[in-house]
């Protein structure tokens, strides 16, 4: 299966491959997965499960992607009375983030559930600039493939480790920040499979509608953007970290 960002990791795109083609032979995934963070058949009672941790109650301010199997968790977060972080798809604009809140939603007369769905998100929610975001108390990323040791991976393009780099880096997001997924039991492999680099972001909770798995993960956090693992097309295509590598490089 071809996607944009096959050819980085061979590994990895033999087991995202192996992940999206399992989901589909059991019929556990909602349409096609090939290509996705994929749709899963029990996402709404992921999201269930996830609403009913301490750290998800006791967060104010939730930071998601925009991906399809997340609908109900951006859902929930705005239900209640979160302030949600949705990042733009691709990171294509400057201010790579959406800000969205029940009472902005209300004023403007859109349903939550609406507003869940990435493509109205944008319509309806503010993009925002990492100067005007609040700190982030729990953060959701969305995942191709998991381990219980706290790996991931996600479609390939490194994304959802960019999102989390740049928020380190303007201190929105800590050390002690949980990072969590909502996956299927089927996305869950051994964690030889998953190897981790020094940039990637691990799992501190796994989140399925079984099952809730703390990874009490060994691999360290980074610490805000290595631009030396920085692919020249990610410059390329993401407009914000051209900016913030123009901000290092006068920095040094």
């Amino acid at each position: 299966m071809k996607t944009d960002w096959i050819g980085y990791h061979q590994d990895k795109d033999k087991l995202r491959t192996e992940i999206w083609s399992l989901l589909k032979q059991q019929a556990a995934s909602v349409g096609d997965p090939f290509g996705h963070i994929p749709n899963f058949v029990g996402a709404e009672l992921a999201a269930e499960r996830l609403a009913s941790l301490p750290i998800w109650q006791q967060a104010k301010t939730i930071k998601c992607n925009p991906d399809s199997p997340q609908i109900p968790v951006r859902m929930r977060a705005l239900q209640d009375g979160k302030r949600l972080y949705m990042a733009v798809p691709r990171l294509t604009d400057d201010r790579c983030f959406v800000e969205l809140t029940a009472e902005d939603l209300q004023r403007q007369s859109v349903s939550i559930a609406e507003s869940a769905i990435a493509r109205k998100a944008l319509s309806c929610g503010k993009l925002v600039s990492f100067e005007e975001m609040e700190p982030i108390d729990l953060a959701i990323v969305g995942c191709v493939a998991v381990a219980r040791n706290g790996g991931r991976t996600g479609k390939g393009a490194g994304f959802a480790d960019l999102e989390l780099a740049m928020l380190q880096e303007f201190g929105l997001v800590q050390i002690d920040t949980p990072i969590v997924t909502t996956v299927h039991s089927l996305q869950i492999v051994e964690d030889s499979r998953l190897p981790m680099q020094p940039h990637d972001w691990a799992l501190n909770r796994i989140v399925t509608a079984e099952d809730v798995i703390e990874t009490n993960t060994s691999y360290p956090r980074p610490t805000g953007l290595n631009w030396d693992s920085l692919r020249s097309e990610q410059l390329a295509q993401i407009p914000i970290l051209r900016k913030l590598q123009l901000n290092f490089t006068n920095y040094k």
